[in-house]
Order: C-alpha cells, then sequence, then structure tokens
C-alpha cells in the first residue's frame, strides 16, 4: 500500500512539472516533447512514472500520444470542461453501484416484506409521486424514501447500513442527474417502473422484482 501511495505522489509530481513546463512556453502548441527516456532523467523519476504522468496529461487534453511518433502537445491548459467531465464519470460509477445493491435489496423484499413494509412501500410511492412537481431537492429525498422502503423490506441490517452510508453521494449524484428532467406536475421520471416495483414486492414476485430494477434506467 504505501509503496502503491508513492508511485501515485511521484506521478501527480511529474505531471505538475510537465504542466509547469508547458505553461512556462518551454514547448510550443503541436510540438514534439521529449521521450520517456530524456523526461525520467530531467525529472529524476522512472519512465513508468513518466509514462503514467502523460497520459494524466492526455485525459486533461493536453497531450496527444500518436503510435510510432511520440508524445505532441495540443494545448498549454486544460480542457475547460474537465471538472464536468469528471464530475460525470463520478455520477455514473455512484449510480451503477446503487443500481446492483437495490436489484439484490429487491430481491430479498419480495421474499421477506411483511404488511408493514407493504404499508410502506405504497405510501413512500405515493410521496415520490406528489413530490414530482415541487423540485429537484423534494423529489430526489422522496425517491431515495422509496428506495429506502425496499432495502429495509429487505430485513437485512447489514444492506440496510451499506444504503444509509451511500446515501449522501447518492443524493448529490441525483441532484446532479434530475437538473435535466422535467419535474413538472405529472411529470414523475419512471413513474411506470417504480409502480410495477412496489407491486411485485407486495405479490412477493422476487423475479419480477429483479426483472424490474434490471430494466430500470440505471
Amino acid at each position: 500500500m504505501t509503496s502503491s501511495i508513492r508511485r501515485h505522489l511521484l506521478t501527480d509530481q511529474a505531471a505538475d512539472l510537465l504542466r509547469s513546463r508547458i505553461a512556462s512556453g518551454e514547448w510550443e502548441v503541436g510540438a514534439k516533447l521529449p521521450g520517456e527516456t530524456t523526461l525520467a532523467a530531467e525529472l529524476g523519476v522512472g519512465r513508468s512514472t513518466i509514462r503514467e504522468a502523460v497520459r494524466m496529461l492526455a485525459g486533461l487534453g493536453m497531450v496527444e500520444s500518436r503510435q510510432g511518433a511520440g508524445v505532441f502537445l495540443r494545448r498549454s491548459t486544460p480542457r475547460q470542461d474537465w471538472d464536468r467531465v469528471l464530475r460525470t464519470e463520478e455520477i455514473r460509477h455512484v449510480v451503477e453501484v446503487r443500481h446492483t445493491v437495490e436489484i439484490e435489496a429487491a430481491r430479498l423484499a419480495a421474499a421477506r416484506r411483511d404488511e408493514a413494509d407493504v404499508a410502506a412501500l405504497r405510501q413512500a410511492l405515493h410521496a415520490r409521486s406528489a413530490a414530482s412537481g415541487t423540485g429537484a431537492a423534494a423529489f430526489v429525498d422522496a425517491d431515495i424514501a422509496l428506495h429506502r422502503a425496499v432495502v429495509v423490506a429487505a430485513h437485512n441490517p447489514v444492506l440496510t447500513e451499506l444504503f444509509e452510508t451511500f446515501v449522501p453521494r447518492l443524493r448529490e449524484a441525483m441532484l446532479d442527474l434530475t437538473a435535466t428532467l422535467d419535474l413538472s406536475v405529472g411529470s414523475e421520471p419512471e413513474a411506470d417502473a417504480h409502480r410495477l416495483l412496489v407491486e411485485a414486492i407486495a405479490d412477493g414476485d422476487a423475479g419480477e422484482a429483479v426483472k424490474v430494477m434490471r430494466l430500470r434506467r440505471p
């Protein structure tokens, strides 16, 4: 673990040094950068560290690796949309994990739910529908409350704890996602899918509950 941390720190430092040299105008846009061996010697690091640092700069849109030709400078500053790209990737990863957890929760809930769970699910479903015209934050909170009810109905304390630990990042990601959705009255996103999910759990149909979850947009 320590060696891994050191390696990442070296890579970050090497990338920062290269960015400083680029910003100073040492290389013009379109120019070819020195090879790995030369840069490694100049920065006092290994060639693998230079390779990773160059990949970081390529991810920022600053350099481009051309097979058989070398590495060329594309721009002297990172792309302006880089933060947005990173945020989009983070949201995608958060939603993927949420989807995986909730598929298993739906399966267990259909097998283990009791009357109180079903009542809570239907109440949460109604609240989600009612929140569709009250703004992004209210709708996200209502959506999470419904999925929390599914997790609780699974009667697995570890799964419930995992879900609650995950909720802050989930809420943040969902707020970003819902910014592009129509949340006006009568425009509830995925209303049918959530209704089918609740009914499948109420009917004790684990197969249908899992099917609905898998078909939902992750």
